[in-house]
């Protein structure tokens, strides 16, 4: 297709010499390299280049790309997301989508068939195994090319520890080939939503039709939620394959690895479609132009009642992220892609702000966790630093603590290691060679000892999964370590199995039955303590003091914390206090005016849909308080000098009054999928995995600065731990890929 009239002659140094087809995000040219190789340019429409919802999708696109460019997708090969009107090249893949190719020769079948499903589901197994999921994956995205079929168009993936990016009052996606859970609970899809889709993409394929097609999206949605699949027409040794794929429940279906070794266990010859079937030989049109349609667009999508069924309530479908009170923590492997922990907001991390749970509770002992206010570290100079973890193939993120001129950092594939804040250099690392909890970083630190996760190979022997490993400070000796058996996210809402308080360290045993408290350093054990019957408890350090809170094992083994209690836990003896009961599902979030507080979780069904309350307990009367929030809030909680911020996915801050639950001040800022706050003198600081920071006035919000992204990183996780650490005037941020980067808060970095 030639270009038209109004049409760019280039578009980033690259000479544009046809169109290629135009979608509801944007338009998609053929160019040429310098060296003469074709690459495919997408350019975003000029009417939403200046809307920051599809400009963050667009930059989650392009981290996705890049993040899973291989052989069965187009590989990244520049972008510019911050252009005034942003803009992607990616390698030219030729040949028809499987739309087009369905609709002009009719269904595929024997060995193309295939080919099509065993390339597909390689394709599936590269994607997931980078912690990406797809989202939309349907026959106007996979392009049939002479090497063999190729997945396109990341423009609504996400990562699988992340939530996803939802425009107000829509799904995003294509009815006949989303999962029920992307229907029902966008925000919560894992990797066997990808796996549904291909399911429906084979159904397809081989038929002409969907599985569930119906005369209007809306009748197509509903059947995918509540009807079974009509399969009448597969070739019957595909049949059993795709039955698989379409079971309601993801934990029914197969991940793509194992997927793909069913499919090449198939016959070389599938045989063709039945002829009797509905759409044999044939397309329906309905479907074919439904789908050309949609490519790119978002789809209106009834309301959740009208999807449930006469009489029907809404069910758990199984969705791969965890709020409040849901399954126990899963591990965040590569190959499934298992999202976990949505709502952890502890993190693991001692955070560096006064009254703040997950708080180095050392700090009652006077220890300084940073410079003075206004001093650099001793010969600081601006730096970026990448430290590689025991898992190359997992991108992760660090979280830090400072202690002098020495930063402690931890998390994913690093149990910890010791940076030297005036230049980023590493004095020592320790590795953890297995697959990491999502969310779990850094336990803490003491004078002299640092104390961090480690998690077992996955082809190790029999061993404890999970250990809290205790390192010396000085010359990153491993001191220590204990098997722990921790769920504390399925109880607070939070991945911190471990913590601080003084120079000792709380834990839990290999058998998630007990507190065990020992000496940081020596790991002498001083007491132990046993959950209240029926229970399953983590620890809350509120500065100075320690909290267990419990759950009682029924509701945790119903995926429904609501009733949640705290129990005061003596540091020095380790007896239980009595319980004080909460209404939950309830996140603890830290200390304002010496009263404990909490944020009341929003569901809506099974999905996390926000916060809507503050609840507060005053520890000398036990008694707690509720107040209503102006409107529930969706997005990364997070406490500060006693004011609770929520960050929400499109950057908007809000501050909220903890004693009243009213609205201080909220800000647009361009920081997408920010976490914080971290405070330094006179700022917040919020940041996003791509590195990007904005610091905020504490009184009225107003922006300072802001810095430009430092990294590629998927920006939709939401509960997320502060990812800033404050030395004096020096600013440390974490983002994505284990990235470290520090600069001069008098001095920030300029941004574009």
């Amino acid at each position: 297709m030639s270009l038209r009239g109004g049409d760019p002659t280039e578009i980033g140094g690259y000479p544009l010499e046809a169109r290629l087809g135009s979608g509801g995000m944007g338009t998609v040219f053929l160019a040429r390299t310098s060296a003469g190789r074709p690459v495919a340019v997408k350019l975003i429409h000029q009417h939403f280049a200046g809307d920051d919802e599809f400009r963050i999708r667009f930059r989650q696109e392009v981290a996705a790309a890049r993040r899973v460019s291989g052989a069965f997708t187009a590989a990244v090969v520049d972008a510019a997301p911050e252009a005034e009107q942003p803009w992607m090249a990616t390698t030219y893949i030729e040949g028809d989508t499987l739309a087009q190719r369905i609709a002009a020769n009719g269904p595929l079948n024997g060995a193309e068939l295939r080919r099509l499903a065993i390339g597909l589901a390689e394709a599936l197994r590269d994607i997931h195994r980078v912690g990406v999921v797809h989202r939309d994956l349907k026959p106007s995205n996979v392009v049939l090319s002479p090497e063999g079929p190729r997945v396109i168009d990341f423009g609504i993936s996400r990562a699988a520890d992340q939530q996803t990016l939802t425009m107000t009052g829509r799904v995003i996606g294509t009815p006949p080939f989303m999962s029920p859970e992307q229907l029902q609970a966008p925000r919560g899809v894992g990797p066997r939503s990808d796996v549904f889709s291909l399911g429906t993409l084979l159904v397809y394929a081989s038929t002409g039709h969907g599985p569930f097609d119906a005369d209007s999206p809306y009748m197509t949605a509903y059947q995918v939620v509540h009807e079974e699949p009509s399969l009448s027409a597969v070739p019957a040794a595909l049949r059993t394959v795709v039955e698989s794929c379409l079971d309601k429940e993801p934990e029914g279906r197969p991940s793509a690895d194992e997927l793909l070794v069913r499919l090449r266990d198939l016959p070389a010859d599938l045989g063709g479609t039945d002829a009797s079937g509905v759409g044999a030989g044939r397309t329906r049109d309905m479907i074919t132009e439904h789908d050309l349609a949609m490519r790119g667009t978002p789809a209106p999508i009834a309301p959740a009642s009208a999807l449930a069924g006469p009489g029907t309530g809404s069910t758990d479908t199984g969705s791969s992220d965890s709020p409040v009170g849901r399954r126990p923590r899963r591990r965040w492997r590569p190959v499934l892609a298992v999202a976990v922990a949505v709502a952890a907001i502890g993190g693991g991390v001692a955070a560096l702000t006064a009254g703040s749970f997950g708080g180095d509770s050392g700090a009652d002992k006077g220890d300084s966790v940073a410079a003075p206010g206004g001093v650099l570290p001793a010969g600081f100079t601006p730096w970026h630093r990448t430290v590689p973890g025991g898992r190359e193939d997992i991108p992760d993120e660090l979280r830090c603590v400072a202690h002098g001129d020495a930063l402690f950092c931890g998390g994913g594939g690093v149990v910890a290691t010791r940076i030297r804040a005036s230049d980023g250099s590493r004095v020592w690392t320790e590795k953890s060679p297995g697959v990491p909890v999502q969310g779990m970083h850094l336990v803490g630190a003491t004078d002299d000892t640092v104390l961090g996760y480690r998690f077992a190979a996955e082809d190790a022997p029999q061993g404890p999964a999970d250990e809290v490993v205790a390192i010396d400070a000085d010359s990153g000796r491993e001191l220590w370590s204990v098997p722990s058996g921790a769920q504390s996210q399925a109880v607070t809402g939070r991945s911190q199995d471990a913590v601080v308080t003084g120079s000792a360290v709380v834990t839990v045993d290999a058998s998630n039955s007990r507190f065990e408290a020992r000496d940081a350093h020596s790991g002498k054990v001083a007491w132990t303590t046993p959950f209240p019957a029926g229970t399953l408890c983590a620890p809350v350090p509120v500065g100075a003091q320690l909290y267990a809170m419990c759950a009682t094992a029924v509701e945790v083994d119903a995926l429904e914390v609501r009733h949640p209690a705290l129990h005061p836990l003596d540091r020095a003896s380790g007896v239980l206090g009595g319980p004080i009961a909460v209404e939950g599902p309830a996140v603890p979030m830290g200390v304002a005016d010496g009263r404990l507080v909490f944020l009341r979780v929003h569901m809506e069904g099974p999905a996390l849909a926000g916060y809507d309350g503050v609840a507060r307990l005053d520890p000398a009367s036990r008694k707690v308080t509720y107040s209503r929030l102006p409107e529930t809030y969706a997005g990364t909680p997070g406490m500060a000098d006693g004011v609770v911020y929520v960050s929400g996915q499109t950057g908007l801050i809000t501050a909220l009054d903890p004693a009243t639950g009213r609205k201080k001040w909220s800000r647009q800022t361009g920081v997408e999928g920010a976490s914080g706050p971290a405070t330094g003198a006179d700022a917040l600081y919020f940041s996003s995995a791509t590195g990007r920071v904005v610091a905020l006035s504490p009184n009225d919000g107003k922006p300072l600065w802001a810095t430009d992204p430092q990294a590629d990183g998927l920006t939709g996780e939401q509960g997320a731990s502060p990812r800033v650490t404050v030395a004096g005037r020096a600013v440390i941020v974490a983002a994505d890929k284990n990235t470290l980067f520090a600069f001069d808060a008098r001095k920030p970095p300029k941004s574009s």
